[in-house]
């Protein structure tokens, strides 16, 4: 029987252990904190399931008085300094805990039953591949013990962890980091949120939405500098109309606590006080005192595992899948990467990966999800496309809801019209990336997406529209 190893429990390991067991594979997870990894049990469902209770603090307080709904109690008017509804980040935080555990035990649950083993400790590679092509891997107990495993084909999905600034490092209490956060039994009266990456953004809306006065700290000219601009311009503009301090091309130097509060300097000498500090500048991949490089391994100078498009490392027999490679920070790509490694090596029939079908989305209010082929392709000259945007204000589901901000934006191909990119910010933007992404994947036009029954109201007719009006321009000789 086929031995496969994997290190690690995050979705790349634990998806790929469900596959090589389907496949008939022998297959043993070395994991050290839980099946899941840092996206359940730290990262993706914690921070999601904190957003889904600012996500009803927000919708309630920015449209029941348009939508006429009446508080009957004491509550001061919206425009007044308190607020309708508060939050206790405690029982927040404990559902938050909860929530991640029990999505670990369930991932477990599912892993065994398919029949892969799953062993507790940290896993490193042994050294290079053996005569015979099998390859050891070292696991270390938490009471210091050793086992070695033999394996045909070994996967590293080991993940990252929060980049750390040495002036600015965290204690757990005043100055955090993103898997920190949910120790909170007291919600920030002060939040101080450093980097405006997709984690920064997302944290800072959320906590902006529970009560805290943020400010966000920007080293780039804009928020999510890695999205869409159309898409960053419109959070941006919606953060600081809720009240929202949003400190652009400024890099923090350091963090120190003062008695109670947080100092955060900035590059340019200012200082930036608050209650509480969020680090949030990035992640480090877990790839360092695995023996790597020495089994063979080619590492690239962010420490990320080099691969190819059907997850092979530079060692014959290694493979690797998730943030460790350094492809995209998504679990799904991460799923992905890990399913692809096992097709290929246990010789079912794979795909590569094609990065330009990856759909993904930024969890703030409201979402921005994104598929495919992007403005800045277009921009640049990468791509030859049409793009046509339409604001989410025209919508009558929208008028409905009392949602006010956001767009769709379609990018085809001249002449055949096929979708090859898309771009929503809306709420549940990332429910309604989903028919783009199909189109994307299976190469569809805008005549297909245009002509497809859309209900009425609804905020997916909005997509519709967008590929009525590209298919229009294509008719006239414009597209």
């Amino acid at each position: 029987m086929t031995r496969i190893v994997i290190i690690g429990g995050g979705p790349g390991g634990y998806e790929a252990a469900l596959v090589g067991a389907q496949l008939g594979a022998e297959v043993t997870v070395v994991d050290c904190d839980g099946l899941g990894g840092a996206s359940v049990l730290t990262d993706c469902v914690p921070s999601k399931t904190l957003i889904a209770t600012a996500e009803v603090m927000t919708t309630f307080d920015s449209s029941y008085e348009e939508l006429g709904i009446v508080v009957a109690d004491d509550t001061p008017h919206i425009e007044q300094a308190a607020r309708v509804v508060g939050v206790d980040l405690g029982k927040v935080n404990r559902r938050v805990k909860r929530l991640a555990l029990a999505q670990s035990h369930d991932i477990t649950a599912s892993v065994t039953r398919a029949g892969a083993r799953v062993v507790r400790g940290r896993g490193k590679l042994g050294g290079p591949q053996g005569i015979d092509g099998t390859r050891d891997v070292i696991v270390t107990a938490a009471d210091g013990t050793e086992t070695i495993l033999t394996a045909d084909a070994v996967l590293i999905a080991t993940g990252g962890h929060p980049r750390e600034i040495p002036d600015a490092m965290p204690d757990g209490e005043r100055i955090l980091n993103w898997t920190q956060v949910y120790d909170l039994d007291e919600l920030p009266e002060e939040l101080i949120v450093v980097g405006s990456g997709v984690t920064g953004a997302e944290f800072a809306g959320a906590y902006q939405a529970l009560g805290s006065r943020v400010t966000l700290i920007s080293s780039r000219d804009r928020v999510l500098p890695g999205e869409d601009p159309d898409a960053a311009a419109v959070l941006e503009d919606v953060f600081r109309r809720r009240g929202m301090n949003v400190v652009g091309r400024s890099r923090a130097e350091s963090a120190k606590r003062v008695g109670d509060r947080v100092e955060v300097t900035l590059s340019d000498g200012r200082v930036i006080t608050g209650t509480h500090c969020l680090m949030a500048v990035g992640a480090i991949p877990n790839t360092k005192d695995m023996n790597l490089e020495e089994s063979g391994v080619r590492l690239k100078e962010s420490g990320h595992i080099w691969t190819d498009k059907v997850s092979r490392t530079s060692a014959p027999g290694v493979y690797a899948a998730g943030d460790v490679t350094g492809i995209f920070a998504l679990a799904s790509v991460a799923a992905m990467q890990g399913r692809i490694a096992m097709y290929h090596f246990l010789g079912d029939a794979v795909a590569p990966l094609n990065l330009k079908t990856v759909s993904s989305n930024v969890f703030t209010d409201p979402e921005i999800a994104t598929v495919g082929y992007t403005q800045a392709d277009v921009d640049s000259g990468k791509i030859d496309a049409r793009v046509v945007k339409l604001p989410l204000l025209r919508n009558a589901r929208a008028k409905m809801q009392g949602i006010r901000d956001g767009f769709v934006k379609l990018f085809c191909r001249p002449g055949t019209g096929i979708v090859v990119g898309g771009v929503v910010v809306s709420p549940r933007a990332s429910e309604l990336i989903h028919p783009i992404s199909i189109a994307v994947d299976n190469n569809l036009t805008v005549e297909q997406i245009a002509n497809a029954f859309t209900v009425y109201p609804s905020l997916s007719g909005s997509i519709a529209e967008v590929a009525r009006q590209l298919h229009t321009r294509k008719a006239a000789g414009e597209v």
